[in-house]
């Protein structure tokens, strides 16, 4: 008999293992309690000295860490609505790579020096500009047809990241090794170093994408459903699916543009999300998503910054779990 429930594969097999009986209200509430907790904590501990200098230095850090959270979580969510599956992420399908690679052509057009010299609001916006244009052009082709295999799509993204790879490694083998250095810095994610007038642009663009997403809230749960069944509920697939692919490759690009690539950690803060759960509404996935990054970003600061000394990058730490959470998403097979 035919299945008549409008819910995904995915929704539908989550019912079969009930492990999310808690409402989505609750773990809102006590996730948002738990990140500010951990926000005022970063912003008080160990606070003495010239706090004139202190505060506001914090006040960056931990502004940058809830932007990056709200976008690599969002911009995540909705990647995953418009490929129908909660394996792939923007990073994934090479968009980290391909940020090594504009690094590497800049310092290889115009020099390391140059680079470092070069105001910083021209710069982001540069790096901005051009990722937005590429990551829209590369992708949109792929998610706007019929159906396509899980399979299919990670072999582009591997085939996307390997060419931007090789196209770095090439660069970098032909510049000088004393910009490679300057070059290897840009590669790491850090909050330490973020420039507040680049916070500010950041903050525009996420806010201005962020309207953008609210005016098709409505569209999301929909698109979810797969292309079939949105367009036979009235939605534009196509127009639906570019509009998402523009608010996903602006909000990546920002985050990345601001503090460098973070591979895993969207995937990391999808897959939790969805399993707090009781239902995939994208009202209640989102913030969730966003919450857990802030919690995983500020709290991996703040254990990195007292207990480890600035002995590893958090980045690293990230990169480890959200690794091992996806070859799991990979191995169980069942997950679309």
């Amino acid at each position: 008999m035919a299945n008549s429930n409008p819910l995904p594969t995915a929704m539908v097999s989550s019912r079969r293992h009930p492990v999310r009986s808690l409402p989505p209200k609750f773990w809102i509430i006590t996730l948002g309690i738990a990140a500010a907790a951990l926000v005022a904590v970063f912003m008080t501990i160990e606070l003495r000295g010239n706090l004139g200098y202190i505060l506001p230095r914090r006040a960056v850090k931990v502004a940058s860490m809830i932007l990056v959270a709200y976008a690599v979580g969002v911009s995540t969510v909705l990647f995953q609505t418009v490929t129908c599956n909660r394996i792939l992420t923007p990073s994934i399908m090479g968009f980290d790579a391909l940020y090594v690679l504009l690094q590497t052509a800049l310092v290889f057009v115009i020099g390391g020096q140059a680079v470092l010299t070069m105001s910083e609001p021209v710069l982001f916006i540069i790096e901005l500009v051009l990722m937005v244009g590429f990551s829209f052009l590369l992708y949109r082709w792929l998610f706007t047809g019929g159906g396509k295999s899980l399979h299919l799509m990670l072999l582009v993204g591997i085939i996307f990241g390997t060419m931007f790879r090789g196209f770095s490694s090439l660069l970098q083998r032909l510049i000088d090794p004393s910009e490679f250095i300057i070059l290897q810095d840009l590669f790491f994610a850090s909050f330490n170093n973020v420039d507040g007038a680049l916070l500010g642009y950041s903050a525009v663009a996420v806010a201005l994408v962020s309207i953008m997403a609210w005016r098709m809230r409505s569209s999301f749960d929909v698109l979810a459903l797969g292309r079939d069944m949105a367009v036979n509920l009235g939605v534009d697939h196509k127009k639906a699916v570019t509009s998402t692919l523009i608010i996903c490759s602006v909000l990546v690009a920002v985050s990345t543009a601001l503090v460098g690539p973070v591979t895993f950690f969207g995937l990391l803060v999808a897959s939790l999300a969805y399993q707090l759960c009781s239902h995939f509404r994208h009202a209640a996935v989102l913030p969730i998503a966003v919450l857990l990054g802030i919690i995983a970003l500020v709290g991996g600061q703040l254990v990195l910054e007292r207990i480890f000394a600035f002995d590893t990058a958090l980045s690293i730490v990230i990169e480890f779990v959200g690794g091992i959470v996806f070859l799991i998403l990979l191995l169980r097979g069942n997950v679309k």
